[in-house]
C-alpha cells in the first residue's frame, strides 16, 4: 500500500471556529487608483467607441425576507448609503466596502453616467462581464435586463431608455453563496481550508459600446496550418460589404473582400505566405482588421495546433504543432488577498505568468474558475499555456465521497457512477437547474474563448463536485470544439471518457497509475497525466492571514521545503520517460488559510527565490 497515512490524516481540515483574516495587499492595490482597467473588455471583438463604466458606484444593503424570489422586481431602495469601486466585489478590500453580502439581502448599485452621442444609424449597448450571482438592471427607471450565472457575460442595447442628461443606473444582487445550488466555484460564507471567501455583485468590468445598427455580431477565425489559410466568418444582423486585412507587425500580409452572404454569414479564404508558428517560446499572433459596412474592428489569430498524437513507443502525448509537448503546469485559483476573485488590473495578472515561466512552467490549470478575456489576451501574448476549468456547483461536497472515501481506496476512483440519480446524488448534482445551468455555462465557456490559442484543453469535472453525466458532457465538448482534448473528470469518478486521464496524488508515492479503462469495449488509450499533486507548505510571517496553515505536507525551514519541492518535482518530470504527458502542481500562489504557492498570497515574496 503505497498511501502515506500520517499525511492523510495532517491534511483534514481543522475547525478553528470563526476566524479574521489578517488583511493582506498587494503592490497594485496599494496604487490602486478610481478605474483598475482600461484595455478593451474584449480583446477578440475589439470597436474604438467604447467606455468603461468601472470605477467608485453608489450601494445599499438591503434586508429581503425571501431575496431569492424578489431580486427581479424588487423596490429600489431610498438611501444609498455606501461608495463601492467596480468591479470589485463588495466583500473585497478594493471595493471600499469590506462586508459580505448575506443569502437574505439584496445588494443594490447606482450611478449615472453621459451617454455617448449616438447617430441615427448606431446603438448603445451595455455590457457586465460578471455579476455574481442573479441580478435585475435598470436604465432611468426601466428595467432592460435580468440575468443569473456568474460567470457569464451579458448585454443589452439601452438606446431605447437613453436620455441628453445624465443617466441612472440601477443594478439589484441576489447571492445565495453555498446555500444554494448554483456555480460558485471555491466560494464560500464560511470559509476554511480548501474553500475560500465568499463574494458577491459586480465582480468584472462594465462598459457601454457603441455599434452600428448593421453590425458583425459574431466573429470566427479559423487558421489552417496545414494549408497556410485563414478562414474568416462573420454573423450579421444587417447586409454590408465584409472587408478583412491580416497584419503580421505593420505589415499587410492579407486581405480581402466579400459581398456574398450563405445561411446568415459570410465568409473569406485568406492565404497567409510564410506562414509563422504559434508556441510559448514565440507566441506569434496576427492582427485581423474587420470592416463590416460601417462597423470596424479587431482581433488576432494565431497558427498552432493541439491535439493527442502517439510517439514513436506508440504512447499518447499532448503534441502542438504536431510536436509532443510535455506540460509543466500550475494550479491557479486566481484569488487575490485585496480583489478576491477580481486581480486588482492587468499588470497584477501579468506578474502571475511571468512567475510561472520564471520558475520553469510553461502552464497553468485555471482552476474552477473563468477569468476576463483580458487574462487569456495575456497568456496568449506572453505564450503561457491554459488548461481550462469549468466552474463547479451543485449541492454541498460530501466529505465521505469527494474526499474520504476516493483518498482511501483508489479503487474507488472507477467505480462511482454520474449517470444515475443514486450517482449524481452522492456527487452533489441531484438538482436538475444546477445541471442545466452547468451546461449553458460550459457551452457559453467553450463558445467564448475556443479562439484564444494559449487554451490547449478544457476540464469538466473536478473531485466529484457536482459531477454528472461526464461522457455526454465530454460529448457536448467534443461537438462545440473538435480542436482541443477534453479532461472529463480530474482526480475522480473517472467514467472513462475524453482524451485525457487526470489522477490527483497527494497522499502516495510518484508513479504512474494505469488506466483501467485502456482497450476495454475498445477504447483508445488516453494521455496520462498528473492533474494535480504536491500542496507541500511553507509559511513566510508578515506574509499570510493567519497563524497557522492548509496543506498536504510541512517542513522546518524554508531550505527544507524547496529541497522537497525540487525532489518531487524532479520525479514527476522522470515519469515523462514512463508515458507521463505532463502535471499540474498545487499551486501558483498562497490562498487565505493555504500556504502551499510558490509566491506568496499577495505576491511580494517568490518562495524559490527568497
Amino acid at each position: 500500500m503505497d498511501l502515506d497515512i500520517r499525511r492523510v490524516i495532517k491534511s483534514i481540515p481543522k475547525d478553528y471556529g470563526p476566524e479574521q483574516l489578517s488583511p493582506l495587499t498587494t503592490v497594485w492595490g496599494e496604487s490602486l487608483g478610481e478605474v483598475a482597467y482600461r484595455s478593451h473588455p474584449r480583446p477578440l471583438l475589439a470597436r474604438e467607441a467604447w467606455q468603461t463604466l468601472d470605477g467608485w458606484w453608489e450601494c445599499a444593503f438591503v434586508p429581503c425576507a425571501d431575496a431569492g424570489k424578489q431580486w427581479g422586481d424588487a423596490e429600489a431602495p431610498a438611501v444609498f448609503d455606501r461608495k463601492i469601486r467596480v468591479p470589485f466585489s463588495p466583500e473585497a478590500s478594493l471595493s471600499g466596502v469590506e462586508r459580505q453580502l448575506q443569502p437574505s439581502e439584496l445588494l443594490w448599485y447606482r450611478r449615472t453616467f453621459v451617454a455617448p452621442s449616438l447617430s441615427s444609424r448606431a446603438s448603445c449597448v451595455l455590457h457586465f462581464d460578471g455579476v455574481d450571482y442573479a441580478c435585475a438592471v435598470y436604465v432611468n427607471g426601466s428595467k432592460v435586463a435580468e440575468h443569473e450565472g456568474a460567470y457569464l457575460p451579458f448585454e443589452v442595447d439601452i438606446t431605447h431608455v437613453l436620455r441628453d442628461e445624465p443617466n441612472e443606473l440601477l443594478v439589484c444582487v441576489y447571492d445565495p453563496s453555498e446555500t444554494g445550488t448554483q456555480l460558485r466555484g471555491k466560494q464560500r460564507l464560511h470559509r476554511g481550508g480548501m474553500w475560500y471567501t465568499a463574494q458577491s455583485g459586480i465582480w468584472q468590468s462594465v462598459w457601454l459600446e457603441v455599434v452600428p445598427r448593421t453590425h458583425v455580431e459574431e466573429l470566427s477565425l479559423e487558421p489552417d496550418l496545414e494549408t497556410g489559410t485563414l478562414t474568416v466568418s462573420v454573423r450579421a444582423n444587417g447586409i454590408a460589404m465584409l472587408n478583412v486585412g491580416v497584419f503580421d507587425g505593420d505589415e499587410m500580409v492579407a486581405s480581402g473582400i466579400q459581398s456574398r452572404r450563405v445561411g446568415g454569414r459570410m465568409t473569406l479564404d485568406l492565404e497567409i505566405p510564410d506562414v509563422r508558428l504559434w508556441t510559448p517560446d514565440t507566441p506569434v499572433l496576427y492582427d485581423v482588421h474587420v470592416a463590416y459596412g460601417e462597423d470596424v474592428l479587431t482581433s488576432y489569430v494565431a497558427f498552432r495546433t493541439i491535439g493527442v498524437e502517439r510517439d514513436g513507443r506508440g504512447v499518447p502525448r499532448i503534441c502542438l504543432n504536431g510536436e509532443p509537448l510535455f506540460l509543466r503546469g500550475l494550479l491557479d485559483q486566481g484569488y487575490w488577498p485585496d480583489g478576491l476573485l477580481t486581480p486588482p488590473c492587468e499588470e497584477a495578472m501579468a506578474f502571475d505568468l511571468r512567475a510561472v515561466t520564471r520558475n520553469g512552467f510553461n502552464m497553468v490549470r485555471k482552476h474552477i474558475k473563468v477569468e476576463s478575456e483580458r487574462f487569456y489576451a495575456l497568456c496568449d501574448r506572453m505564450g503561457v499555456l491554459v488548461m481550462q476549468d469549468m466552474p463547479s456547483g451543485g449541492d454541498l461536497p460530501s466529505d465521505r465521497w469527494s474526499r474520504d472515501v476516493p483518498t482511501l481506496w483508489r479503487g474507488s476512483w472507477h467505480s462511482q457512477r454520474d449517470d444515475t440519480d443514486k450517482g449524481r446524488d452522492r456527487l452533489g448534482a441531484s438538482d436538475e437547474a444546477y445541471r442545466d445551468e452547468w451546461t449553458r455555462t460550459c457551452e457559453d465557456v467553450i463558445g467564448r474563448l475556443a479562439q484564444h490559442p494559449c487554451i490547449v484543453a478544457w476540464v469538466l469535472f473536478n473531485e466529484s463536485w457536482g459531477q454528472f453525466d461526464s461522457a455526454a458532457a465530454t460529448q457536448l465538448a467534443w461537438d462545440l470544439d473538435p480542436t482541443r482534448p477534453v479532461l472529463s473528470a480530474s482526480g475522480w469518478y473517472d467514467q472513462g471518457a475524453g482524451d485525457i486521464r487526470g489522477v490527483h496524488n497527494y497522499f502516495r508515492g510518484i508513479h504512474m497509475f494505469a488506466d483501467p479503462y485502456a482497450g476495454k469495449d475498445d477504447r483508445p488509450s488516453r494521455v496520462q497525466m498528473v492533474s494535480e499533486f504536491g500542496g507541500l507548505t511553507w509559511r513566510i510571517e508578515g506574509h499570510a492571514q493567519l497563524d497557522h496553515t492548509y496543506g498536504y505536507a510541512e517542513f522546518e525551514s524554508l531550505e527544507a521545503w524547496r529541497a522537497g519541492l525540487d525532489e518531487l518535482l524532479a520525479a514527476t518530470d522522470a515519469l515523462e520517460a514512463e508515458g507521463l504527458a505532463g502535471f499540474v502542481y498545487t499551486q501558483l500562489t498562497d490562498v487565505e488559510e493555504e500556504t502551499n504557492g510558490l509566491l506568496t498570497y499577495d505576491r511580494k515574496v517568490d518562495k524559490m527565490e527568497l
